[in-house]
């Protein structure tokens, strides 16, 4: 981890990760119904400029991807990992031919850019928060954290300092950002991931529909995600050594959780690490153990 980089943003500076990412545009007649049966989320209530967070279940209600879907007039804008991009495009394009919507896949036309700082904005021609239509060439989508995350078309390149690969990490984990692959995957049920505004428990019927809401109202996911505060640091390094990784109740050793990625927080000067916590555990300061260590739960993120 570059520390300089890491020390200069965390005090209001910023800074940009160049990556990729997944950007497709909908559009029609019939585009809001049409995303409205696919997302967690209610197309029906997003205006114009507006962006929502939103997942794609399968039919049993495990996750398929998490994305941010953005209107730009009567375009829809839906944003995701790369790791998910083609899967959200296939799910989107064999509809297409049952409505008057359409589907297109942008992400190879765009640089990807995801800012962090108190003071990053958007590139100029980027015309701030809410870009104008997207023939502008740039998209610009909130995250947690206080992170913007831009698509530009063309040179345009952010100020700031560059982040490498290590520092970007451990700005992630702190910010409680989950990778696909890594911290959720088709296993995962949509809930579980506990991030505020995915689901819309009142919109009605979608794919997965069924299930999500039948866990909402009749009880609560078995596990959620969340956050953990290390006294110490794990012998562990690798995603690999899940037989070290185990989280258990001190008092009799019972299995409480898993870890799926785990840092070093210059800021909050301890290790810490997102993990999938069992429901009876998941108050902010329970304490747990990772291997010997003792951990408390933290509600994520850990820094804003």
């Amino acid at each position: 981890m570059n520390i300089e980089v890491y020390n200069h943003i965390r005090s209001g500076g910023a800074g940009f990760y160049e990556q990729k990412r997944g950007l497709i545009a909908v559009w029609g007649k019939e585009a809001v119904q049409f995303l409205d049966g696919m997302i967690s989320n209610d197309m029906k209530t997003l205006g114009d400029g507006e962006q929502m967070l939103a997942a794609f279940p399968n039919a049993q209600g495990r996750l398929l991807a998490v994305v941010r879907v953005l209107r730009q007039g009567e375009r829809f804008l839906i944003e995701t990992e790369e790791a998910t991009r083609e899967k959200v495009f296939n799910n989107l394009f064999r509809f297409t031919f049952a409505g008057d919507f359409f589907v297109e896949d942008l992400s190879e036309q765009q640089r990807y850019f995801e800012l962090f700082g108190s003071k990053a904005e958007p590139p100029a021609s980027a015309g701030g928060e809410n870009s104008p239509p997207y023939e502008g060439g740039v998209a610009a989508f909130r995250g947690r954290g206080g992170s913007l995350g831009v698509f530009v078309d063309g040179d345009a390149i952010p100020e700031g300092m560059t982040i490498d690969d290590a520092t970007y990490e451990t700005l992630r984990i702190e910010t409680g950002i989950p990778l696909f692959g890594i911290d959720m995957n088709e296993t995962t049920i949509v809930p579980e991931l506990g991030l505020d505004g995915l689901i819309s428990y009142n919109k009605g019927c979608y794919i997965g529909q069924e299930i999500i809401a039948r866990i909402h109202f009749r009880g609560h996911v078995a596990k959620h995600l969340t956050g953990l505060i290390l006294d110490g640091s794990p012998t562990f390094v690798s995603a690999d050594e899940d037989a070290d990784k185990n989280v258990r109740v001190p008092s009799d050793g019972k299995p409480a959780g898993r870890i799926t990625s785990i840092t070093y927080s210059p800021k909050l000067e301890k290790t810490i690490a997102l993990a999938y916590v069992r429901y009876n555990y998941l108050a902010e300061g329970t304490e747990l153990l990772v291997g010997d260590i003792s951990a408390k739960v933290k509600d994520l993120p850990f820094v804003e």
